[in-house]
């Protein structure tokens, strides 16, 4: 990522800029705040410990050292009016640490993205088991890192020192570098993720009619066995009620139906068998499933309804924080005669750091096991003893391993 701090206004101009050390201030907590509570969660939370969340816990780090390193620096250059005064070797020091960061960052939310597409479209299908972290999630994270270290090189490496550098001003003086780092920040990976993000959306439509198709088949070939159950084991009807019946119904019919996530099969599954009342309630309990697992259910359709809302807002989320930073600082890079004013310079300079405090929150709201950890330390705080967690089947699969 190109990132032009400090001079965003002619030092002629310089002045204390209140506004921007509240809001700086106020941006650097909620960032750190933020994101320390994302990595701890991770750290303290053992049912947090997947290999989705190493991703969520690589980004909120990156964030954080933003936090931390950079915007403390780049808040005091606002504060003075955009006027750097201190030594040249920090300004390129704060250089390198803003652009690895922030590159640091929008690769994570790439990485993220490559991942959940692999879920979707190969570990759903092949039931991968999400708690172990294997070598290439291992490689993806260390790439995010290493590639964002080699975009930042060539500053540290003195890329910024060029004839004639005005010290009041702490930016990337090398306009071919601006263009560079953006292309490598940006315009790659953000296709990148919004075509995984994509492929991510119609992989989970794609699953939905595949278990659609699926419960279908199971609810015919229950519905095969238990009439077949009745003819071979009932009476006739003025005869003596039976016991229930010695068949139950195969397990795998009984898993297929409850994994549905299907909202308009509630009707479907509602007909049952059109035989007397007394010989329904001693026959295959299996028969009034749907009232048994009605509320599963809904709750299944839920949480898939809330991962395919989520999709737009992390996409439109990285797209607004970020587009106008590039389009407007690569533009100034190509065309050195173009008139920009300072203050859009300084506005989209922010909207981008922005980002970083939006992480977090896209990232854990939409998650229930975030929320549910959430919840239990603020329930720890007010002196009331959480609830113990519900069990959970194998086959059941959270929010937080589909996005």
């Amino acid at each position: 990522m190109s990132v032009l701090t400090g001079q965003q206004q002619p030092a002629a101009a310089a002045g204390y800029n209140f506004p921007a050390l509240v809001f700086g201030v106020l941006l650097i907590v909620l960032i750190a705040g933020g994101n320390v509570l994302v990595c701890l969660s991770v750290y303290l939370e053992k049912a947090l410990k997947t290999t989705t969340n190493y991703f969520i816990v690589s980004l909120a780090f990156a964030d954080l050292l933003l936090a931390v390193l950079v915007l403390p620096l780049f808040v005091y250059a606002e504060f003075q009016g955009g006027v750097w005064s201190l030594n040249m070797l920090v300004c390129d020091g704060l250089m390198t640490m803003d652009v690895m960061l922030c590159t640091a960052s929008i690769f994570n939310l790439c990485a993220i993205s490559v991942d959940r597409y692999v879920f979707i479209a190969v570990s759903i299908p092949l039931n991968y088991n999400r708690k172990h972290v294997d070598h290439r999630q291992i490689v993806l994270l260390s790439a995010t890192w290493l590639l964002a270290l080699a975009v930042a090189s060539p500053v540290i490496f003195g890329i910024n020192n060029v004839p004639d550098r005005d010290p009041s001003e702490c930016k990337l003086e090398d306009n071919n570098y601006v263009v560079y780092s953006s292309v490598c920040s940006f315009f790659i990976p953000c296709p990148i993720m919004v075509l995984l993000y994509f492929g991510v959306f119609r992989g989970l439509r794609h699953w939905e009619e595949t278990r659609k198709v699926k419960l279908r088949s199971s609810i015919d070939a229950c519905r095969k066995l238990q009439h077949a159950a009745v003819a071979t084991a009932l009476p006739p009807l003025a005869g003596t009620i039976p016991g229930p019946l010695p068949m139950p119904l195969p397990r795998i019919i009984e898993r297929d139906l409850a994994q549905s996530r299907l909202d308009d099969t509630g009707d479907y599954m509602q007909r049952e068998i059109p035989y007397p009342r007394q010989y329904r309630e001693n026959s295959v309990p299996t028969v009034t499933f749907s009232q048994l697992h009605r509320k599963k259910r809904a709750k299944i359709n839920s949480r898939e309804r809330k991962a395919m809302q989520v999709l737009p807002v992390v996409v439109g989320c990285f797209l607004f924080c970020w587009t106008p930073f590039f389009v407007v600082h690569t533009t100034r890079a190509v065309c050195v005669t173009c008139d920009i004013p300072p203050g859009l310079m300084s506005t989209v300079t922010w909207l981008g750091y922005v980002n970083s405090a939006l992480n977090p929150i896209i990232y854990t709201i939409f998650n229930t096991e975030f929320k549910k950890f959430f919840k239990k330390c603020f329930r720890s705080c007010g002196g009331r003893p959480p609830p113990p967690p519900p069990p959970r089947r194998s086959w059941e699969v959270t929010q937080n391993e589909v996005l």
